[in-house]
């Protein structure tokens, strides 16, 4: 009778083993990725937005992305300026859409300040072969008492991919 207990004993461990390591599987998942070519934002070199010559008085001196100048208000524009519009270009990963952001900021001569709005000529681009580009235009707000003179100033013009 003992050795029955203990076969029985050695069978059902062994079943219960058996039926264990059957009882498990495993296979294999798949993982990828895709590095894709960084974007890169460069300042044409020699352009600027440039709002040209003008009276002051209160108004806006507007440059179109397409660098086309007006004024509104009391603002007389005057010759000899060189109004345009400010560019740049995107290099990046073929075929893919980016959005375009720019900042508003102030042009500034001593102690006195103008501000300006800038306006891309356009919300989004498409990277051609890996390539694009595009313009800035802008408003500068006058209020009529700033000096003549020459101010100047900064902004920041910002890609993402979509």
């Amino acid at each position: 009778m003992k050795k029955f207990v203990i076969a029985a004993a050695i069978v059902a461990f062994s079943s219960t083993s058996a039926f264990a390591a059957g009882n498990t599987s495993t296979a294999s998942g798949s993982a990828s990725a895709t590095v894709v070519t960084p974007l890169t934002l460069t300042h044409t070199s020699g352009a600027s937005l440039n709002f040209g010559k003008f009276t002051t008085g209160a108004g806006t001196v507007v440059i179109t992305a397409a660098g086309v100048q007006s004024a509104t208000g009391a603002v007389n524009i005057v010759s000899g300026g060189t109004p345009t519009a400010d560019a740049f270009t995107v290099a990046g990963d073929t075929t893919r859409t980016f959005a375009i952001s720019t900042t508003n900021s102030t042009v500034v001569n001593g102690s006195n300040t103008i501000t300006f709005t800038t306006t891309p000529s356009a919300a989004t681009g498409t990277l051609s072969a890996g390539a694009a580009s595009f313009t800035v235009g802008g408003t500068l707000t006058l209020l009529g008492t700033e000096p003549a003179g020459a101010y100047t100033g900064t902004y920041s013009a910002t890609v993402t991919y979509n």
